[in-house]
């Protein structure tokens, strides 16, 4: 999977742009247009890669989902894999960017410093081996600072499925400057746990190019 992840692109949105790997799927999120544009962007891809067609309805279902996730959270920016590397079975992940008000408890604006984030955030400890697992740590960001950042392997809840999900998970807190309360919520989730170390990899290395502009 490595040599994948050679060459990227660049987009921007308003107030900030982040490099991701240039084979990628970007496609409308809008509920009224999603469904066409995933459908056109699969068959593209099945044009140029005829070993996908086979995969290409599994393709479909993991972008419609991660597209309607997004849209539901407000996501600024949504960014998928899905690849068979060679393999019998896609290899998907996604990156979403969101900008958030952080809120206390009580709904007041708490403080958006990388230490105050990290301190908000709660580590989760594995009882026995294959138990999900969390860390929360601060990193640097070039041209960014410290910021706060939590990874692991979790079970999340899509909105609107009663179901479990495990996960590996990162998400990276980046206060936005002159602002009290905002926070840009960079997120990167993929289901395939066995390959949960490189994807923490992948994750860090898109994240370490978001900047504000």
């Amino acid at each position: 999977m490595t040599g994948k992840w050679v060459d990227t692109v660049s987009v921007e949105r308003e107030g900030f742009h982040i490099k991701v790997p240039d084979s990628w799927w970007e496609f409308d999120i809008r509920p009224e247009t999603r469904d066409d544009s995933i459908r056109r962007l699969v068959e593209e891809r099945v044009k140029s890669s005829p070993q996908m067609a086979e995969h290409r309805e599994t393709i479909r279902t993991f972008l419609r989902r991660q597209a309607k996730e997004a849209w539901d959270n407000g996501a600024a920016y949504i960014g998928c894999m899905a690849d068979t590397f060679g393999g019998e079975v896609p290899i998907t992940a996604s990156m979403t960017v969101s900008l958030i008000n952080a809120r206390a408890q009580d709904g007041s604006a708490p403080a958006t410093d990388p230490a105050a984030i990290a301190r908000r955030l709660s580590e989760i400890k594995p009882r026995k081996d294959g138990d999900p697992w969390r860390r929360v740590s601060t990193v640097e960001i070039p041209g960014v600072g410290t910021v706060a950042r939590t990874h692991g392997v979790e079970d999340i809840r899509y909105q609107g499925d009663p179901r479990l999900l495990r996960v590996v998970l990162m998400q990276t807190y980046v206060p936005v400057p002159g602002s009290a309360n905002k926070i840009a919520l960079i997120s990167g989730s993929s289901q395939v746990l066995d390959l949960a170390d490189s994807f923490f990899d992948v994750f860090d290395a898109v994240t370490s190019t978001f900047r504000f502009v």
